[in-house]
């Protein structure tokens, strides 16, 4: 009995591996709340870092003001149930700190320090990249936690640890890595044009809607980068 009970966990693990890659292209589309139900279904924590990773990007592109906080709250939540299934799982801690991330630029600085949400951010995506070194998406996004801490002041910087001589050389090595990634450039180019570097904030921007549109995301940042340009003439 034991051994045919082992068997069937092991084939609805197999069966739930095999349909990620359906949320996947959920996400992908653009269908992004079907693929947070079909994640959060399926249980693996493959699943439910894509179930995730549609919640914030529909909290990000598509929800209305007062939906956003409830999704990156999803968000969190099924991250941190990717992070309990596979705590070796890197997607698991990077999509956690997508959500915080968010989360705490909703609550507010004040409120977000009180909570101690910084030091858990920086350390889902230091836990990100010492399982994954090359992780293109959480050298950006610990880039943007350098960046944003000192742009709080310098006492915010100083006692969160954060260093904006950090923020440059995390956000090439990101682009050097994934040269495609459209989110990378529309990201290093918001923190370009807040240093003044408005220049060199143009090319990032224009690079980034000269590069293929591969999914829903790519478009919706595009559509980031032709605003930001349009600020900058």
């Amino acid at each position: 009995m034991k051994r045919w009970i082992t068997v069937l966990a092991a084939m609805v693990w197999v069966a739930g591996l095999a349909q990620a890659p359906q949320v996947s292209a959920l996400v992908d589309t653009g269908r992004f709340q079907e693929a947070y139900e079909l994640g959060l279904k399926l249980g693996t924590p493959e699943a439910l870092a894509l179930a995730a990773k549609g919640a914030s990007f529909y909290a990000l592109y598509q929800a209305k003001p007062e939906e956003k906080r409830t999704w990156f709250e999803k968000a969190e939540k099924a991250a941190s149930q990717a992070i309990a299934k596979a705590p070796d799982y890197p997607e698991g801690y990077f999509e956690r700190a997508r959500a915080l991330g968010r989360l705490s630029q909703f609550k507010g600085i004040l409120e977000a320090l009180a909570e101690g949400l910084a030091p858990r951010i920086r350390g889902d995506l230091e836990k990100t990249l010492k399982l994954k070194p090359d992780h293109a998406g959480a050298m950006v996004a610990l880039a943007l936690w350098h960046f944003e801490l000192v742009q709080k002041g310098w006492l915010v910087a100083a006692t969160q640890g954060a260093d904006g001589s950090r923020v440059e050389p995390l956000m090439q090595k990101a682009i050097e890595l994934e040269p495609d990634g459209i989110i990378h450039r529309v990201e290093y180019a918001k923190v370009l044009a807040a240093w003044g570097k408005k220049e060199e904030a143009r090319k990032q921007l224009e690079t980034a809607l000269s590069l293929p549109a591969k999914t829903a995301a790519d478009r919706y940042d595009q559509e980031r980068a032709r605003q930001e340009l349009a600020k900058l003439r």
